[in-house]
């Protein structure tokens, strides 16, 4: 294996850019030359690729975003897409691919390995951390450290003001952003699509922390909640009472940005020489990824058919502390 390429596709995550560097300087150090792809998957299918080198990459490690740019392709869903994309890469001479994403750009990798046999490896570049093979997704930390910065200030107000505040964070289809960050922020409550906490359930906890002269409280909800978004929810417990003074705030992409922790800067690094190492060793369809401290590789359709499961530990941790 002599060239590779690497490309980052769907939502941004902090710590990618840290991975393309690490990518990139690992394959130098093999002697391999590296293209860097743009636009993700539309770039692999309009041959947008540009060589990289060891000074490509420098003083990125601790940038947000993603260098080489990302954008949701619909052309790679279909054969015709992908077989063009294959094209390129053959006629670029390049014998191996990095993909850094989540679900979505597994899935496009996986079909795409497995009709044209080219050699795939992927790393869990997405701040959801819903990707099984890894203990934890680059940019979930930093994430869930920028939800807790924010947080904090809100309750500076809520204090102030003895107010209920709903802040409604990310995760479309899973609550681990939202339950991290509710025992970190001593959230009264947390509503994510595994929990399970209806609208009494919620406003059963509300009135016990009103009875211990609680004046002020925060609830964390994944924007995938099965009761609906933060606005819905504090709708439906102003129906049931009208005793709080409720306000609402959707972090939304805000959660995207920012420079990656040290954590995500030190796992992208270690997962992108382990994609590179992976290539050069023969491996193939396969998600690099970092298991009780060890590296691992895990296929792609394990890492986004098999979803992390929430630590129900931490649940119980959340509830107890809450009162």
């Amino acid at each position: 294996m002599k060239k590779i390429a690497v490309l980052t596709s769907g939502g941004d995550a902090p710590g990618m850019n840290a991975a393309i560097r690490a990518v990139v300087r690992t394959a130098v150090f093999h002697d391999m030359e590296v293209l860097g792809v743009f636009q993700g998957y539309q770039g692999l299918i309009k041959g947008d690729f540009k060589r990289l080198h060891v000074r490509s990459v420098a003083k990125i490690l601790g940038r947000g975003g993603t260098i080489l740019k990302s954008a949701r392709c619909m052309d790679f869903h279909d054969l015709e897409g992908r077989k063009r994309a294959h094209i390129n890469l053959v006629e670029a001479n390049i014998d191996g691919l990095v993909v850094i994403g989540g679900n979505g750009t597994f899935t496009g990798a996986m079909k795409f390995g497995r009709e044209t046999g080219f050699p795939v490896v992927g790393l869990p570049g997405t701040i959801d951390n819903d990707l099984s093979g890894s203990d934890s997704t680059i940019g979930f930390d930093t994430a869930i450290n920028t939800v807790i910065d924010a947080v904090d200030k809100i309750r500076d107000t809520a204090d102030s003001h003895n107010r209920l505040f709903f802040v409604e964070v990310m995760g479309r289809d899973s609550g681990f952003i939202a339950l991290k960050s509710g025992i970190a922020t001593g959230a009264v409550a947390v509503m994510t699509p595994e929990m399970g906490m209806s609208i009494d359930d919620l406003v059963a906890v509300l009135h016990a922390g009103e009875q211990s002269n609680k004046t002020s409280s925060i609830v964390i909800v994944a924007e995938g909640d099965p009761n609906g978004g933060a606005y819905e929810i504090a709708k439906r417990v102003k129906e049931k009472t009208d005793t709080y003074e409720t306000r609402i705030t959707v972090l939304g992409h805000l959660q995207r940005g920012g420079s990656p922790s040290c954590f995500d800067r030190v796992l992208a690094s270690r997962l992108g020489v382990a994609a590179v190492e992976a290539l050069r060793q023969g491996h193939n369809d396969v998600m690099a990824g970092v298991i009780d401290d060890k590296i691992e590789l895990t296929p792609f359709e394990i890492a986004i058919s098999t979803k992390s499961r929430i630590n129900e530990d931490e649940v119980r941790i959340a509830r107890i502390l809450s009162i």
